[in-house]
Order: structure tokens, then sequence, then C-alpha cells
């Protein structure tokens, strides 16, 4: 159901670079790439995840409540995820671990505050 979903930035190249190195944990590579945005996904008949300078040209904010969620093949690769995240300069929002129901996530924020969780059904 869902084609892509589009994360704002103040830093188009800075914000490029994090989400190149994080969503390689995934195989993803880059599937649309614009002047105001750059977009990655795992197959054409996937979601794509893109990084943009918002349209109206203010500066992007974090929306409250807003999240986006990784798929994720094993709790190794959540762990990864939020390893990877944390190390290019981002921050914690949760640790991985096993949140119940056979579910294991990882919540982190980006350079730019939007808030990401990785996840996986165990």
């Amino acid at each position: 159901m869902i084609g892509y979903v589009c994360i704002g930035t103040n830093d188009l190249d800075r914000a490029v670079a994090f989400y190149g190195d994080l969503l390689s944990i995934l195989g993803a590579e880059v599937t649309y790439k614009g002047d105001r945005g750059v977009g990655w996904g795992t197959a054409p008949d996937k979601a794509m995840l893109s990084v943009v300078k918002p349209f109206d040209e203010k500066p992007a904010t974090v929306g409250n409540g807003v999240m986006v969620s990784l798929a994720a093949p094993t709790p190794d690769h959540v762990k990864a995820l939020h390893a990877k995240c944390v190390a290019l300069g981002g921050t914690c929002e949760g640790p991985p671990g096993d949140r119940g129901n056979n579910f294991y996530a990882a919540y982190f924020r980006d350079l730019d505050g939007n808030k990401l969780s990785a996840f996986c059904t165990t």
C-alpha cells in the first residue's frame, strides 16, 4: 500500500550520506535522484524512502507523532541499523530489544531529528 515516504531535511548532502550508509545495511540503492531529493529502495515494486528539501522552501521540521519504520529481516539487522545510526551522529530513542508479541525493534533519530525505527518479527 505504501509507495514511498519523504523525510524532510535542511542539509540534503549530509542526509544523503547518512541514509546511503544506513540503508545499505538493508541492501537499498538509490532509485530516485532529483534536485530536491534522493530516494532509496530495494526493488522497483517495493516502497521507497526519500530525503527531500521541502517544496515550499521553508525549513524542514520534525512531525510530532511521525515515525518511519524500516523492516529488517533479523534482530541482527535491527541492531546493526541502530548502531550505524548512532555511529553516523543520530540519537538513540530506544535500544534494540524484544517489545513483546514476537516484535523486535529499536528506535532512533536521524541528523535532522526525524524519528525512525527498525523492526522484525521473531
